[in-house]
C-alpha cells in the first residue's frame, strides 16, 4: 500500500447536511408517509441525480410540472427553496478534516455530487470549504458518482497517484467504484468510525 498524501472528502452527508424534508415535511403537515411518496416518485433522487450531472435546474422543473400539474406547487418548491433544504456542517467530520489541514501533511481535495448552479450556495455558506486545494462539482464536469470517468477526471487533474489517495464517501456504490480504480475507499458512517480508519491509514 502507497503512503496516502492526498484525502478527497464527498460532501453531501459527510460534511454538509442536506435533506429536502426541511421544506417538504411542513408542506406535507408532519406526514412522513406522503412526503416520502412525493419524493420517491414526483421529485425523486434519481430526478435530482440528474441535475447533479449538469442538466439545468430550471428545464428539469419545467418537465416535470408538465408531468405533474396537479403538483406544479410542490414541484417548484424543489429548487425554489433549495436554500432551505441546506442544513448545517457536520460538525464532528468537519473537525477531522480541521485536524488534517493543521497537519499539513496530506493534500484536500473535494469530489462531490452537486448541480453546478446551487453549489456555489454552499460555498458561501461553508467556510471550511475553502481549505480544499481543489473541488470537483458534477454538475460541473457533467458526469457523476459513480462513474469511473469523474475519478479519472480528479486523478489526472491534480496530479494524484491512486494508490496514494484514500476517498471518503456516505455511499457504499461510491467507495466500490474508487476502489475500482486503485483508491482506498473509507465508507463514511460515523465520525468515530471515521477518525478510527484513519488512523489506521496514518492520516491522523
Amino acid at each position: 500500500m502507497g503512503k496516502i498524501d492526498t484525502v478527497i472528502f464527498d460532501f453531501g452527508g459527510v460534511l454538509i447536511d442536506w435533506s429536502p424534508a426541511y421544506v417538504y415535511l411542513k408542506e406535507f403537515r408532519g406526514d412522513e408517509k406522503k412526503m416520502h411518496e412525493f419524493l420517491n416518485t414526483i421529485c425523486s433522487w434519481k430526478w435530482n441525480e440528474n441535475q447533479d450531472a449538469g442538466y439545468p435546474l430550471e428545464r428539469a422543473t419545467e418537465e416535470r410540472v408538465a408531468l405533474y400539474p396537479e403538483h406544479e406547487r410542490l414541484i417548484r418548491m424543489y429548487y425554489g427553496r433549495w436554500k432551505d433544504m441546506l442544513g448545517y456542517e457536520h460538525t464532528e467530520t468537519v473537525a477531522l478534516l480541521e485536524r488534517i489541514k493543521n497537519q499539513g501533511k496530506h493534500r484536500l481535495i473535494g469530489l462531490t455530487n452537486w448541480s453546478h448552479e446551487t453549489f456555489p450556495v454552499a460555498l458561501e455558506r461553508f467556510p471550511f470549504l475553502s481549505w480544499f486545494e481543489g473541488i470537483v462539482v458534477s454538475g460541473t464536469e457533467k458526469m457523476k458518482k459513480p462513474d469511473a470517468e469523474i475519478y479519472q477526471l480528479t486523478l489526472k487533474r491534480y496530479n494524484i497517484q491512486a494508490e496514494n489517495a484514500v476517498f471518503i464517501d456516505d455511499k457504499e456504490e461510491n467507495i466500490t467504484a474508487a476502489l475500482k480504480e486503485q483508491i482506498h475507499g473509507l465508507h463514511h458512517t460515523t465520525a468515530r468510525e471515521l477518525e478510527k480508519n484513519l488512523i489506521a491509514l496514518g492520516v491522523l
